[in-house]
């Protein structure tokens, strides 16, 4: 067996239980009156409608516009965009093109306290700003739902050198059509400019050919184009060999939202009340609580040091769960718990349990087979890896073919409705993400912590592994 330094089930632990504690609690500090946020915990965890409640507001053109189905499916996207951009999965988006109506429900912020509608809806509500600008520094860059780079807020020359705003833009068409060379459908989105636009934008591309002009929703970098040559006629295309016809009618819309002629008011608002809610929520707790101490006092009458270890590692993966939600990780921002979010975190637990069981268990087969210690530990970790894998790496491709065809934005929102389909995309991250935990903690983490502990010459009888009393 590859030895294991006696010291690494010391740091193993320690990291464990370190992650365990500040994932739960966070780390913060005061400046004056103002808090400030060194690590995020479970304190900062956005809950879903489902058990804290929310917000409902009734969204109109101002000034008694009369919007076009096009002009509504604009205002939409721009909605959209901001609810995904603060990874507010668990939300509710309506359009009623009959009598020009968006309604939107969604939850209300981690640290909410005031619970006032108004304010939580005035974001929503104001005027997207579309603004095309030189190059595309950026100042902070985050990672997105689906895994693909944000950059936000522009800085240096691109912050300086606005080229166009919204209203330089007439129209931005999503459109398609066959490369007579290779024979495939080709996207692209199609704009049209206004005359001071026309006029902007040719004196820009005249300058920047080679060069980069980005597309901003307001602080969000949405696309990045390279001009190819001076465009004088007022039309442009934006092209890439990485365009579908779902994102460049996603990218059509962003711009055209930014471009809107009028801008929104709200009709009507209140507050949604939880159909769990805080109370239900701390019953909650309080029996995953109970029901983790009972699973550790199992493991431990069980499977002995293993089993001890064992309960390190669901810290572990508890502590991974709760962290990839709460935002704990500065590269993924924090995500809406739902119901089925909490289930998928206790259905990953289980998992964890269960790959905790089988590799104690095959060790503690090999220990009353005769082998010795070490044998014992590597071939019980050997002949259960593969059925841990095997078990798990199945779940990690329905997680994510939940997260992919249920994800908020996709098509299916339009027959499942958007917090059915929320939900089933909480679901699917949760259980991803506990199940990637169970790797990291309930194979790589307990074996090297076993091996370790097993080289103190103290614990090396192998009754405390399974076997018999010695």
């Amino acid at each position: 067996m590859k030895r294991v330094p006696k010291a690494v089930f010391f740091i193993v632990a320690f990291l464990i239980l370190f992650l365990t504690y500040t994932s739960i609690f966070g780390a913060y500090g005061q400046n004056g009156d103002n808090k400030i946020t060194y690590i995020k915990g479970a304190g900062d965890i956005r809950w879903g409608i489902d058990i804290r409640g929310g917000v409902e507001a009734t969204f109109v053109p101002a000034d008694g516009v009369d919007a076009t189905e096009k002009d509504l499916s604009s205002v939409e996207e721009t909605i959209k965009l901001r609810l995904l951009n603060n990874n507010v999965t668990d939300y509710e988006l309506y359009t009623d093109t009959a009598n020009d109506r968006i309604i939107i429900r969604f939850p209300w912020k981690s640290d909410e306290t005031d619970f006032d509608p108004e304010a939580a809806i005035e974001e929503l509500a104001a005027t997207a700003k579309l603004t095309f600008r030189e190059g595309m520094e950026y100042e902070t860059q985050d990672v997105g739902e689906d895994g693909e780079p944000i950059y936000k807020t522009p800085t240096g020359t691109t912050a300086e050198n606005v080229i166009l705003e919204g209203d330089d833009i007439e129209s931005a068409e999503a459109k398609s059509y066959q490369d007579e060379t290779t024979g495939t459908v080709k996207h692209l989105v199609e704009l049209k400019f206004s005359e001071s636009g026309t006029e902007k934008f040719a004196e820009a591309t005249e300058k920047l050919v080679g060069e980069t002009i980005s597309v901003w929703m307001d602080d969000v970098m949405i696309s990045y184009p390279t001009v190819q040559e001076a465009i004088t006629d007022g039309e442009c295309t934006i092209t890439s060999d990485y365009f579908d016809a779902a994102s460049v009618t996603e990218l059509a819309n962003k711009i055209n939202a930014g471009a809107l002629p009028f801008s929104l008011e709200t009709d009507s608002f209140g507050t949604i009340s939880p159909t769990l809610g805080e109370s239900s929520l701390n019953a909650m707790v309080l029996a995953g609580i109970i029901a983790f101490i009972l699973v550790a006092i199992f493991m431990l009458i069980m499977f002995r040091l293993p089993g001890f270890v064992a309960v390190i590692a669901l810290l572990g993966q508890v502590a991974l769960s709760l962290a990839a939600v709460s935002g704990y990780f500065p590269a993924f921002s924090s995500f809406t718990m739902t119901l089925p979010g909490i289930a998928g975190i206790i259905l990953s637990i289980g998992m964890g349990v269960d790959a905790n069981i089988i590799t104690a268990t095959r060790i503690k087969e090999e220990l009353w087979l005769g082998k010795t210690l070490d044998c014992a530990i590597e071939k019980g970790n050997e002949s259960s890896f593969w059925a841990i894998f095997d078990g798990n790496i199945t779940v990690i491709i329905v997680a994510v073919i939940l997260m992919a065809v249920f994800g908020p934005s996709n098509i299916l929102s339009m027959i499942f409705g958007a917090s059915t389909t929320g939900s089933i995309y909480s679901f699917g991250y949760t259980l991803l993400i506990g199940v990637i935990g169970n790797f990291i903690m309930g194979v790589t983490a307990t074996r090297l912590m076993t091996k370790s502990l097993s080289r103190f010459k103290f614990l090396r009888n192998k009754w405390l592994f399974g076997g018999a009393r010695g």
